[in-house]
């Protein structure tokens, strides 16, 4: 696979708001999502800035979220509807994995990933290109997968799924030349989604509902992939817990969507944040330290209730 040994070659980077109570009871001797509450609230209190929080259990729909409902900017989070839009379009024959793609000079963008550093032109597959795009957020690769949908196409496709919230502005690094809304482009950049409705999504890709249940088996392995993002949701997590996950950063917004696998409850957590104080890039910015705890307090939490059982 072309994938796999150019992988080989490159291995050498607010006030809490109203709260939604849980939607459908928990199993017995499970730990209520509304018990979570009073830490998660304080925790987020603390944050210079405004956070967006859902918690869902994909099996059960228990639901709890903090401005679940508000709208906030994607930055590479967005990569998650074009990786289900892409596995739709090869499910209905329209493309092909292993179709072939040619990157030359002009396509390879600055910020994250590795394929700007490729000596063009380059031939990969379209698989390669998707796996580099949520795996490494790979700004070149993530252009040549909106190549081959369209912008309008990814939106659409949110709105089968009922994500109404879900969109796509541009290409990365070419707002002004490929922008299909310059007004919301001005004010979420590439795209802009709410904490429920990723949330949804996530969950649909873990019952496999998403596209099939072999497209979902693709798309968590290439979530689990995730090179970035240790210091968000997993960070605080015991070694060895599964996170299936895709974050995105910018200045004033960092953000971490995530399945986590857990032996207590395996549950969804989205995070999203804006107007940050902190717009640093160190390890400790004080969103990517936030969203480590909200993800430690979440997965104690839950798991308290497993410890309880046992006894």
């Amino acid at each position: 696979m072309i994938l796999a040994s150019t992988l080989r070659r490159c291995a050498a980077l607010a006030a809490p708001g109203a709260l939604l109570a849980s939607t459908a009871p928990g199993l017995a001797g499970q730990v209520s999502f509304p018990s979570l509450r009073p830490a998660l609230e304080a925790r987020i209190a603390r944050h210079h800035g405004i956070v967006g929080l859902a918690l869902l259990d994909p099996r059960t729909a228990e639901t709890l979220a903090i401005r679940g409902d508000e709208t906030f900017p994607t930055a590479s989070t967005i990569k998650v509807p074009i990786m289900v839009t892409l596995f739709h379009r090869v499910q209905g024959g329209r493309l092909h994995l292993d179709d072939p793609i040619i990157m030359v000079e002009a396509d390879q963008m600055a910020g994250s990933g590795i394929l700007r550093f490729f000596k063009a032109p380059h031939q990969l597959l379209l698989q390669d290109a998707a796996e580099f795009m949520i795996a490494q957020s790979d700004n070149t690769a993530t252009n040549l997968v909106i190549d081959k949908l369209g912008i309008r196409t990814v939106n659409n496709y949110a709105d089968s799924l009922g994500l109404a919230h879900t969109r796509l502005w541009a290409k990365v690094f070419q707002r002004g030349a490929t922008t299909i809304a310059p007004d919301s482009s001005a004010k979420y950049g590439l795209g802009v989604t709410t904490p429920l409705e990723m949330a949804k999504l996530l969950s649909m890709i873990y019952r496999g509902e998403a596209v099939s249940p072999e497209a979902s088996k693709q798309m968590v392995s290439m979530l689990e992939h995730q090179a970035w993002g240790v210091n968000e949701i997993p960070r605080y997590l015991p070694a060895g817990v599964r996170v299936a996950h895709k974050t995105g950063s910018d200045d004033a917004t960092r953000s971490d969507v995530a399945i986590v696998y857990s032996k207590a409850r395996d549950f969804v957590l989205v995070i999203y944040t804006k107007e940050n104080t902190d717009k640093t890039w160190r390890l400790d910015n004080e969103a990517e330290t936030l969203m480590a705890d909200l993800g430690r307090i979440v997965y104690d939490g839950l798991g308290a209730g497993a410890a309880l059982t046992a006894h």
